[in-house]
């Protein structure tokens, strides 16, 4: 149960780079899989295998409507052969992202906000007969997918002065960070929280590291909050898809590299410095957001 990932490296060229002596590169991790890509793999490899080792046939899941977890978790199901069920926080849409998870074999379980507050509760009141149910976090966090995180370090055939994430449960980052710290590499990592006012993600972060490590968050880059953009935001991602022909999202990989472009502007680096952006997947998110790109 696996794929082959080793996602590739590319280069980013920009004059905001180059004017300083640095150099940005950006791991692909969006090409792992059309669908089931970014972290999204990474997250859920070892929670499938831990499913399969005591016999589930269902994953059990939550998000949001245009959640990138639920599509990648009902990619993963049908891939793999599992049933999924997806729970839906808010009123009962439709909408791209939902119609691809119902046409990968996904039920989807619309709930109120409130009651998606108790996703355990959920999960029991529906699934507390059924032996064969395996609970999946919102996001898949876990212990077990930090460990599929860490694996990306392993790929990495250079060593980097600064590596930089988007975060949004902090299982990605601390997978990472662990990985930084079992190969002692010297390279500083960067967590980009997408919400507002997140200083609350170091701890998140903490909760998943299997040792001490030193790690930076910058929460100046939420852009109002989680899924939230401005005009500002937007124009940045827009002229990076057109420079480059890599698609971002707005709400993580977009909000990291614009933090990345802004510090660099501000002289944050020390010149030389080789600096690393993993792309965290998410472009379906664009889909929700079209009417933003008008």
């Amino acid at each position: 149960m696996d794929f082959p990932i080793n996602s590739p490296v590319q280069k980013i060229d920009d004059a905001v780079f180059t004017d300083q002596n640095l150099a940005l590169y950006l791991k692909r991790d969006d090409l792992i899989h059309p669908l089931i890509s970014g972290n999204k793999w990474r997250k859920l490899k070892y929670v499938l295998q831990d499913a399969r080792l005591q016999h589930k046939t269902r994953l059990v899941t939550f998000g949001g409507a245009f959640s990138n977890h639920l599509l990648a978790t009902a990619a993963v199901g049908a891939v793999f052969g599992f049933k999924t069920t997806g729970f839906v926080r808010g009123e009962k849409v439709q909408n791209d992202t939902l119609f691809m998870c119902s046409l990968l074999g996904m039920d989807l379980i619309f709930t109120d906000r409130e009651s998606y507050q108790h996703k355990q509760e959920l999960f029991l009141n529906h699934f507390s007969n059924d032996p064969f149910a395996y609970f999946v976090d919102e996001g898949g966090a876990s212990a077990l997918s930090a460990l599929g995180c860490t694996e990306l370090v392993d790929e990495l055939e250079e060593t980097y002065d600064h590596l930089f994430c988007a975060c949004g449960t902090g299982t990605t980052a601390a997978g990472i960070i662990n990985g930084l710290s079992e190969k002692k590499l010297p390279t500083t990592f960067h967590a980009v929280p997408v919400f507002k006012n997140a200083d609350w993600m170091r701890q998140e972060i903490e909760k998943y590291l299997l040792k001490e490590a030193s790690f930076n968050v910058h929460t100046a880059y939420g852009f109002g909050g989680y899924a939230k953009t401005t005009p500002e935001l937007i124009a940045f991602i827009k002229n990076f898809i057109a420079q480059t022909g890599i698609l971002i999202d707005p709400v993580y990989t977009g909000k990291m590299l614009f933090a990345i472009f802004d510090l660099a502007k501000k002289g944050y680096f020390k010149p030389g410095s080789k600096i690393l952006a993993v792309h965290t997947g998410g472009t379906f998110g664009l889909l929700g957001m079209k009417n933003k790109f008008g």
